[in-house]
């Protein structure tokens, strides 16, 4: 027990060594065992190459009793940035393309950041590694900005937190917020974008990446010309 408080008790000076990493989860029927795990011999040969490489395991495997095998694997990278850049290259999604002839489904989780939670049904699969990162700020934002302008006409109709200390009304604001976008706002976002918000170990399109970002800027600049009319009628 004491050995574990001593570790506990170093987190913070050794948070370097919580490199990034990433969980992958195979639905494989019985019959392809044999060749996804040749298939896998390949695809961690190839990540050894990349730089940041540091380790990959494929677990021991689970019979589920109905026909089918669950395979975990684990790759550990130095930081995320390289991590991305081994998810997203041409040899990686060549050979994902081929083992997916062998596998009749998958789910993806990194351990890296941040927005990925709002994004999470995005891509099918819940637990993915998220879009690509400027497609979550647009996304986020196109939640964010009418969420906020509406929450401040309702809040200023209604005579609430007029009279409170600014950090107090900040904090509560904030709150209800990133409650809205959580279970209200970003789930809706996610439905409507969901040809465009595929994770980013999903290549999308040119042509479908314009159209996703064309609709969104769009909608933002709706919302800009909605919200200067309903000022100008002082409601």
């Amino acid at each position: 027990m004491a050995r574990f408080q001593r570790q506990d008790a170093h987190v913070s000076p050794h948070h370097k060594h919580f490199y990034t990493s990433s969980v992958m989860e195979y639905i494989v029927p019985e019959a392809n065992t044999a060749a996804f795990e040749d298939w896998y011999g390949r695809l961690r040969r190839e990540a050894q190459y990349h730089s940041g490489f540091l380790r990959a395991d494929l677990c021991t495997p689970l019979n589920c009793d109905d026909g089918v095998i669950k395979y975990y694997s684990i790759i550990h990278f130095a930081s995320p940035s390289q991590l991305d850049l081994w998810l997203t290259c041409d040899t990686r999604q060549q050979l994902f393309k081929e083992g997916k002839t062998l596998f009749l489904a998958y789910r993806f989780k990194s351990f890296t950041t941040g927005l990925e939670g709002w994004f999470s049904l995005s891509g099918g699969s819940s637990g993915s590694l998220g879009p690509p990162r400027w497609k979550q700020i647009l996304s986020v934002v196109l939640g964010l900005y009418p969420t906020v302008i509406l929450q401040g006409m309702a809040f200023s109709a209604l005579g609430m937190m007029q009279g409170w200390p600014l950090p107090t009304a900040m904090l509560v604001n904030n709150l209800i917020t990133s409650s809205l976008l959580t279970w209200v706002v970003m789930p809706r976002v996610s439905r409507l974008l969901k040809f465009w918000l595929k994770p980013a170990y999903q290549l999308t399109s040119r042509q479908v990446d314009l159209v996703g970002a064309a609709i969104v800027l769009s909608l933002l600049m709706l919302c800009v010309v909605l919200f200067n009319w309903l000022q100008n009628l002082n409601l």
